[in-house]
């Protein structure tokens, strides 16, 4: 059989997760694997990839581009009681420790960082708030593109932005991997819960394959190594997730099409 190519698309903290997962996917079914960065969308649209690790914004884009380009394998529960065992996650609203700011109104006139445009928890989620307040971007003085959370997280410990909205799956493994990060950072904001970013197969996954890359993705944290594997990447498990879960996303993403154009763009 040929090799499986697995893309990641999400932030570059989970790769080394997502390479090993990937592995014992592989090793499930028989099959080499390998994981490339997920660099663009057209990857999916060409289907030069099979299996991708995708935020939720562009699966719902891309579904809506083409019905039949992506179909959902499964997605993760992640290790945290905030979580309640269901398959979402949040966008935490950071700012530095020592910020006066101590909610999402304070931010008014203050820099923001987005992540990149077609980010859900980074951008569209913030958005739709601003919106749910009664608000433009211009309630923010200054608004920048970032590239990725990443790099949202850095500039705000650095006082280059006053703050940012981060994938909450990305923050807390950043935290794991740097605990002196909550000396430098406060969470001010809690947006959602929303569904989380799935692991979609492109139109190059057959069908038989498709279903047992999801069998191996459920049965993944079935045993001790299996868990571990995950557990580094803050994930308890996968299981399988249907279509309309992503429906709450496919609103907002219509209401913020139909705003006017933000009038600050800054590039990063």
């Amino acid at each position: 059989m040929r090799t499986l190519v697995f893309a990641n698309f999400l932030a570059p903290n989970m790769t080394s997760t997502y390479t090993e997962v990937a592995a014992r996917v592989g090793q499930r079914l028989g099959t080499p694997t390998t994981l490339v960065e997920g660099a663009s969308l057209d990857q999916l649209r060409q289907a030069s990839v099979d299996i991708a690790f995708l935020c939720g914004l562009p699966y719902v884009r891309l579904r809506r581009e083409q019905p039949g380009m992506l179909r959902l394998l499964a997605a993760p529960v992640l290790d945290e009681p905030r979580y309640g065992g269901r398959p979402v996650y949040f966008s935490d609203v950071i700012v530095r420790r020592d910020s006066p700011c101590r909610s999402f109104d304070d931010l008014r006139g203050r820099s923001w960082a987005h992540n990149v445009e077609d980010s859900y928890s980074g951008c569209l989620l913030s958005r739709y708030t601003l919106h749910e307040m009664g608000e433009t971007e211009g309630f923010f003085g200054q608004v920048i593109f970032s590239g990725w959370h990443q790099e949202s997280i850095r500039r705000v410990v650095a006082g280059e932005v006053s703050a940012s909205a981060i994938d909450s799956h990305v923050l807390g493994v950043e935290h794991r991997r740097n605990p002196g990060l909550h000396r430098q950072l406060r969470v001010i904001a809690v947006l959602g819960p929303s569904p989380i970013p799935p692991v979609v197969g492109s139109a190059s996954l057959p069908d038989e394959v498709a279903v047992r890359v999801r069998d191996a993705l459920t049965e993944l944290g079935d045993d001790p190594s299996g868990r571990a594997l995950l557990g580094r990447g803050l994930i308890r498990q996968f299981i399988p997730i249907e279509d309309q879960a992503y429906d709450s996303m496919r609103r907002m993403l219509d209401v913020v099409e139909r705003l006017p154009p933000p009038p600050i763009r800054v590039p990063a």
